[in-house]
């Protein structure tokens, strides 16, 4: 019986290297995304029609960080979902921890700026599906 080779047997595989780079820009874009959504949230940006318009904003401002990170982690187009989902995951265990450990970090509606990481994690998730459909 042929053996099947690595590549095909495991097409979502990331190297060691490329998932340390993915991990990393995942807890750096959690890290940020916080202390943006504690800048704002002053603002009503969580709360009544503000959230509707920074989630709206959340989209277009997510788009570059896909292509980033497959630069960075020099991820081919069919291991960008991959890849987005493993940084987009440390981000969410990040935010569980903050959320359990150091609400302080997001300011004064903790339960909204959760919601609005959670919210920008999916929208990662699904621009990193419509960005790595083939051209």
């Amino acid at each position: 019986m042929a053996s099947i080779p690595a590549a095909v047997a495991h097409p979502n595989e990331l190297s060691a290297t490329q998932l340390a780079i993915v991990a990393t820009i995942g807890a750096t874009l959690w890290f940020l995304a916080a202390l943006l959504i504690r800048a704002v949230e002053p603002f009503g940006a969580l709360e009544g029609t503000g959230v509707a318009i920074f989630y709206a904003l959340i989209i277009p401002g997510t788009v570059p960080f896909i292509p980033l990170i497959r630069r960075l982690a020099a991820l081919r187009r069919d291991k960008t979902v991959y890849g987005v989902a493993v940084a987009t995951g440390v981000a969410g265990l990040l935010d569980g921890l903050a959320l359990a450990y150091f609400p302080a970090l997001y300011g004064a509606n903790t339960a909204g700026a959760g919601a609005a990481i959670l919210w920008g994690a999916g929208v990662a998730l699904m621009l990193a599906v419509v960005m790595s459909r083939g051209r």
